[in-house]
């Protein structure tokens, strides 16, 4: 398909062309994910407290400075707006924080099954270990089935006195350690 006839197909989005300041998403984020965090720190709320005690004496002791009278509906707007701004703040920060969680449950997820199938092998290479080692011959296996044949080859060999030690007398003699 052509780049013109993709274009003015209705299910393709067109690239932005508007001339305007083009914002960093990840940039906006961040900043609104930081006033967040602030928005909810005791350092906001003890310095939105010192300002609302402030606004209150003034408009209320200093007569000559009255520029927000005792309905104090400038502190209202000012609450009101601050409100407005701050909730969307919170839900975006919120909804970044949504999405680092989920991008990092996959991550565990993807880690405990890569574990688990480790694990699995690992569990089924020690099982063919145990098993093979089962069937390994042993160092005293080994000298009882060769003392076995020596006994063998022993009794088929015709016996002359001298040559061959009786059986009590091999087993007299020290062995040697191997």
């Amino acid at each position: 398909m052509s780049d013109s006839s993709a274009r003015q197909r209705l299910d393709t989005p067109r690239v932005s062309r508007s001339i305007g300041p083009r914002l960093d998403v990840e940039a906006v984020g961040a900043f609104s994910e930081s006033i967040a965090r602030f928005l909810g720190t005791g350092r906001y709320l003890a310095i939105q407290t010192m300002v609302v005690i402030a606004w209150i004496l003034l408009n209320i002791g200093a007569f000559a400075w009255q520029w927000d009278p005792y309905p104090f509906i400038l502190l209202n707007l000012a609450f009101s707006t601050q409100a407005a701004y701050a909730a969307p703040l919170i839900l975006l920060a919120q909804n970044r924080q949504e999405n680092r969680d989920r991008v990092s449950l996959e991550e565990d997820r993807r880690r405990a099954e890569q574990t688990k199938a480790d694990t699995e092998y690992l569990a089924r290479e020690l099982a063919a270990l145990r098993l093979a080692v089962g069937e390994v011959a042993t160092r005293d296996y080994l000298r009882r089935e060769l003392e076995e044949i020596r006994e063998l080859i022993a009794d088929l060999q015709p016996a002359t006195g001298a040559e061959r030690p009786s059986k009590q007398q091999s087993e007299k003699r020290p062995k040697k350690s191997g």
